[in-house]
């Protein structure tokens, strides 16, 4: 066979070859060419997020099957080790909750947007020019990419069976250098957190944008960097930090795990223990809405005319929610007033349901704009 190919059945088929490394993204042929090489014997090496996200439990079961490794740690924040923090260097201890960071395209938008005062839209053409966003920034922008990554994590981190579509995610769309300003006054700073908690109800997981205090540590993630605080039952806090994506990053992820598997081939141990095949692997069920109780932080755009805030007031007095505090930062156009009213901690639901109710008040430019004060950092 030549040193260089464009069919990859020849790869996964020709007998000198022990390793297959999968980067060709999507999850079609991807899904092929992993599942036709751990078949023929062969362990793979990927950084497939969105099909291991879907997938991986599946995956890692066939590789068991054919007695080979699967090897996954550039699937999420390439340059940080976090699959083996889990899977070996934690293992001893039950992990209670987990945040992140973990798309650094959008943590790159919106410190640019702290940082400079400029629009979501000005700052994603920044974030395509320097290669961060693609032409299509959906993924990043809108909160899935980091839901594939919470899927994996979470899934390591309790042992569950679990796909994206069980995570509640909102996008960074409608962030603006106002909501920074606001957020600011009250010591708070704005990121897209990831959350997976494990709660008496079930597993609440959720990637929204969030304000977190500006003491807490991952207040101070800048740019295009990629975070994870995990807290465990007996080793408690634990911080990891390091660049997310990218070529390099990502590049010395594969290649330590393709390092990692091709010593294991050749001292006689090419199969591994799937991290989620053991003895807490379940079912266990993700909860459809958050049922914490928060402080929220809900910021309008109104035409400014008297009656707002009893109007409003009223609405989420019907929906047991009270007001911590009502900030209004000096305007001088009356017809796009931006303000913000905090609440005292209150229900999801409740919160959903008032916000329903308002929207369609006439003194309302856009929807309300909903974000949890996070607690407990």
């Amino acid at each position: 066979m030549e040193l260089r190919t464009d069919d990859w059945h020849e790869i996964v088929s020709h007998p000198e070859i022990d390793v297959v490394v999968e980067v060709v993204g999507g999850t079609a042929t991807a899904l092929h060419i992993i599942q036709s090489a751990l078949r023929k014997g062969k362990s793979v090496v990927t950084a497939n997020k969105e099909l291991m996200a879907l997938r991986g439990a599946e995956l890692w079961r066939l590789a068991n099957q054919n007695g080979v490794n699967l090897a996954m740690e550039a699937s999420v924040a390439g340059g940080i080790p976090i699959h083996t923090v889990l899977r070996e260097g934690i293992a001893g201890d039950r992990v209670l909750e987990l945040y992140g960071i973990l798309n650094g395209t959008s943590n790159f938008i919106l410190t640019e947007i702290e940082k400079s005062n400029a629009s979501f839209q000005s700052v994603l053409g920044e974030a395509q020019q320097l290669g961060y966003a693609e032409a299509d920034p959906s993924a990043d922008v809108d909160g899935m990419d980091a839901g594939s990554k919470l899927a994996i994590l979470a899934a390591l981190a309790f042992g569950q069976n679990l796909t994206p579509s069980g995570i509640y995610t909102e996008g960074i769309r409608r962030i603006m250098p106002v909501d920074f300003e606001y957020a600011h006054q009250l010591k708070h700073t704005i990121r897209l957190l990831c959350l997976a908690r494990q709660t008496e109800e079930g597993l609440l997981l959720s990637v929204r944008p969030s304000l977190i205090p500006q003491s807490a540590i991952l207040a101070q993630v800048q740019g295009a960097y990629n975070a994870i605080w995990v807290r465990g039952a007996f080793g408690e806090d634990t911080f990891y930090y390091g660049r997310g994506a990218g070529a390099r990053p990502t590049g010395v992820a594969v290649v330590s795990d393709l390092m990692r598997v091709a010593r294991e081939i050749r001292f006689g141990s090419p199969a591994r223990v799937s991290p989620f095949a053991h003895e807490r692997l379940g079912d266990n069920r993700a909860l459809p809405v958050p049922t914490e109780k928060l402080p929220f932080y809900l910021r309008f755009r109104v035409e400014d005319k008297a009656g707002i805030i009893a109007t409003l007031a009223t609405v989420l007095a019907r929906h047991h929610i009270g007001i911590d505090a009502i900030l209004q930062l000096p305007r001088e156009d009356w017809r796009d007033l931006p303000f913000v009213i905090t609440t005292e901690p209150a229900a999801e639901q409740g919160i959903r349901e008032a916000l329903l109710e308002i929207r369609d008040a006439d003194f309302l430019i856009e929807a309300p704009l909903a974000m949890p004060m996070q607690r407990g950092f």
